[in-house]
């Protein structure tokens, strides 16, 4: 979706003290800067916001990081989130780039409604190519935690033959995720999807 353009994104942006642009200067000491040897989270493609914030207002004991890499994307996400919190911090990066921010450190990957890139010869831009997943060994701490939501039913099908083809043990797989009868954390976009009747697919992989 195209977002008319936010004519003070750059004061919004440099207005925030929990956003980081240079994330490269904190690889390997992300710990030191939430000043805890918490686990570390990461959402790829953070969107507004919504879903990284209730993570981390719901889980104290948990560090949050939303990567986005569109600075229209990041400011009205600032100006969405109501408060500051001491375990989440924003980063503006291109995530073709995660290798130089993180190293050894992450413990769980969400990737909610990620660009599908239907098209065969732009496969290994896909989240869950293998190319990524190559990416992800790298900034993993320990065992290795990919969490996903999508609409895209073809992304889904791709994402699971691709984390299965790499070692990953696939549960909690779901073919329609809002019918469960439990409180779900949900992004802007996936509460659109699902007013339109639209199913959510939902897979955890893990790896050791």
């Amino acid at each position: 979706m195209r977002l008319r353009n936010l004519k003070n994104k750059e004061e919004i942006m440099n207005s925030c003290d929990f956003l980081i642009t240079d994330s490269s200067k904190y690889k390997g000491k992300w710990s030191e800067l939430f000043g805890n040897n918490n686990p570390i989270y990461i959402e790829i493609g953070m969107g507004f916001g919504k879903f990284i914030y209730e993570n981390a207002l719901n889980n104290p004991d948990v560090n949050f990081i939303g990567i986005e890499k569109f600075d229209n994307v990041i400011a009205r996400a600032i100006k969405k989130l109501p408060n500051k919190l001491d375990n989440l911090y924003i980063v503006r990066m291109d995530v073709k780039d995660i290798e130089e921010s993180f190293s050894k450190e992450v413990d769980l990957i969400y990737l909610n409604f990620s660009d599908p890139w239907p098209k065969k010869r732009h496969a290994s831009k896909r989240l869950t190519s293998l190319e990524f997943l190559k990416r992800y060994d790298n900034i993993f701490k320990n065992k290795k935690t990919i969490i996903m939501k999508t609409d895209n039913r073809d992304l889904f099908i791709s994402s699971i033959e691709s984390l299965s083809s790499y070692g990953y043990s696939l549960n909690n797989i779901s073919f329609d995720l809002h019918s469960r009868e439990e409180t779900i954390v949900t992004t802007e976009y996936e509460e659109k999807f699902v007013s339109k009747g639209n199913p959510i697919y939902y897979l955890e992989g893990s790896k050791e």
